[in-house]
């Protein structure tokens, strides 16, 4: 084991997780997930992309409090308090994105035995990525990993 897993380790025992960020590649939005959340808690890992990394970090980090104090968060329903002023919506992510999206996620349930939330928000004026009038940066920063 080398000392970034370790410290994935170390993480996930202290605070129940370890969050990676992974930047913008290409024509790719850089992202970031969580590990550990489901081996503590139960509930599903989750994902966040397009968005910087500050307001991720704090994003995952609140997800993980809520449910370590044992919130659980249903796919397609709305909920508030995560950005302010803005509704979110949990939706699962399709297994088929976990070699792509979820390296150290696989590495830690060695394979892809675990769930995943993609945590969905609208633009600023209120559109849902999957609405017809959905701007292009927004349906460029969140993929869907929902969809089969």
């Amino acid at each position: 084991m080398d000392k970034y897993e370790e410290q994935a380790l170390s993480n996930i025992e202290k605070y129940g997780c370890h969050i990676l960020h992974v930047l913008e590649e290409g024509q790719a939005p850089g992202f970031s997930y969580s590990i550990g959340i489901e081996q503590k808690t139960g509930q599903p890992e989750i994902i966040v992309t397009g968005l910087k990394q500050e307001l991720t970090h704090f994003l995952i980090n609140d997800y993980n409090s809520r449910v370590k104090s044992g919130e659980i968060f249903k796919p397609d329903k709305k909920y508030q308090d995560f950005l302010e002023g803005f509704d979110v919506i949990f939706k699962p992510v399709n297994r088929r994105h976990y070699a792509d999206y979820f390296g150290w996620a696989n590495w830690l349930y060695s394979g892809n035995n675990f769930r995943v939330m993609q945590l969905i928000y609208p633009s600023t004026s209120g559109i849902w990525p999957w609405e017809p009038e959905a701007p292009a940066d927004l349906i460029h920063c969140i993929p869907k990993l929902y969809e089969n």
